[in-house]
């Protein structure tokens, strides 16, 4: 008798080089410039330090990220981290937490796109822009057609290409009316009559143009020797990605000092204009809106699979969630639900939805770098003696900065998140007949 053929699993054959091409991609390294003006206004003109200080904290957090994939390498996040060293009920807290991340960032990605696009066109109602952005994404995900979290070589390329050229018009403007020497200035980072609560304040949004250097946690059961692999990746992504920001807003700052704008929401398509002319500032706005909108719809069909996956373990109502469309095998009403969460977009602004969105992935980070240290413990108990620089020291700092950075979010973004997480407590307390037993498992590591 013939044995069954065994099920399929997923092929290890990516690389360092891959994976660390997919996180900046999965960054969308061309945001610095989408924020610009909001970090700028926030900071006094101190968004170089603004974005130093994120990359500081980023850099602690992407540590505690790579001891949890060398510990459990298998495609996971914070939720699966929390859930594996410290209890189901803390990890089902800290992925409803991190589904603020899934179900708002399309929408602080539309509405980024939307302002850029209502700056060009005054004429038409910023309404008019976010809702053709949700009705293209969602569309474009109901029928399946997979523009793809995996950003395609040719669009990164096309990304780098734009902020070159920006950071080089940029100087080059500073030199013509400055000389060389205004290229070595300290404004960037001091900004003007700004004190530090408000270079902070700064990096807590700028903290967003972090979110996703985790995302290759995704792929560690594709990867080549992952325990190894994984770690290097997302320190590397988040390094490179934080010197690009950091770099970038160096030059952008150093064109338009200070944190005044007509408009802050679209402040670098003036700066655009300025330093190469309507025909780059044109390039530019083009190379923005394609990156926001292959995000949009990559943001989208992640937050609705989420929902889905949700919807299917009976987390969330399974008629509604965890159904599939019979003729496109998309989860529509799930989509569909991310979209009428983009509304929203129609009643903020860029500083506090960005800001709430943060609030979810802070709680995230901070509890990865917990899970770091109560494995350390656990493995110390069990006679195994780990770094302590590495699995004790770093993860208490990454603990101690997030947590300073948190409080530094827009008040309103703190308030609707905290009613947010709220919410998730009282769910959790009736799904777990009052936290008694573990909850229903979320199926996140599935969400691709």
């Amino acid at each position: 008798m013939p044995t069954p053929a065994a099920p399929p699993t997923l092929a290890r054959t990516l690389r360092l080089p891959s994976l660390v091409i997919f996180g900046l991609a999965y960054l969308t390294p061309l945001i610095v410039l989408g924020i610009f003006g909001v970090i700028a206004s926030e900071t006094g003109g101190a968004s170089a330090s603004a974005y130093l200080i994120a990359l500081v904290a980023m850099l602690f957090t992407a540590n505690s990220y790579g001891r949890m994939a060398k510990a459990y390498p298998v495609a996971g996040s914070a939720y699966t981290y929390v859930r594996r060293t410290i209890d189901g009920r803390v990890g089902f807290l800290v992925g409803w937490a991190t589904m603020l991340d899934y179900l708002f960032l399309p929408m602080v990605i539309w509405l980024i796109g939307g302002s850029y696009l209502q700056a060009q066109f005054p004429a038409v109602p910023m309404p008019v822009w976010i809702l053709g952005f949700i009705l293209v994404t969602t569309l474009l995900n109901v029928i399946g057609i997979k523009v793809a979290d995996r950003v395609n070589l040719v669009l990164m390329a096309f990304q780098i290409l734009v902020i070159v050229f920006f950071v080089v018009l940029a100087f080059a403007d500073v030199v013509r009316a400055d000389g060389g020497a205004g290229l070595v200035s300290a404004t960037p980072f001091t900004g003007i009559d700004v004190g530090f609560a408000g270079i902070a304040g700064g990096a807590a949004i700028a903290a967003y143009s972090f979110l996703g250097f985790d995302a290759v946690t995704t792929f560690t059961e594709e990867t080549i020797e992952p325990e190894r692999t994984v770690p290097k990746a997302i320190m590397l992504i988040a390094i490179i990605g934080g010197g690009i920001f950091v770099v970038v807003s160096y030059a952008v700052q150093l064109v338009h000092p200070g944190g005044v704008f007509e408009n802050s929401d679209t402040a670098a398509y003036e700066i655009a204009n300025r330093i190469g002319g309507a025909l780059f500032g044109a390039v530019f706005l083009a190379a923005l809106v394609v990156a926001q909108f292959t995000s949009g719809i990559a943001a989208q069909a992640a937050g609705s699979r989420l929902l889905y996956a949700m919807g299917r373990d009976g987390v969330l109502p399974k008629r509604v969630f965890g159904a599939l469309n019979a003729r496109f095998q998309t989860p529509v009403l799930s989509i569909v639900a991310i979209a009428c969460v983009g509304l929203i977009a129609i009643f903020m602004d860029v500083a506090t939805s960005t800001s709430f969105i943060n609030f979810g992935a802070f709680i995230a980070f901070i509890m990865v770098n917990v899970s770091v240290i109560v494995y350390w413990a656990k493995q110390r108990a069990a006679g195994t003696h780990l770094n302590p620089l590495l699995y004790l020291a770093f993860p208490i700092v990454g603990v101690v900065v997030i947590a300073a950075l948190l409080v530094q979010l827009d008040i309103h973004a703190i308030t609707l998140g905290s009613i947010w997480l709220g919410v998730g407590i009282v769910i959790l307390a009736v799904a777990t007949r009052g936290f008694r037993r573990q909850p229903p498992e979320l199926a996140v590591d599935s969400v691709e």
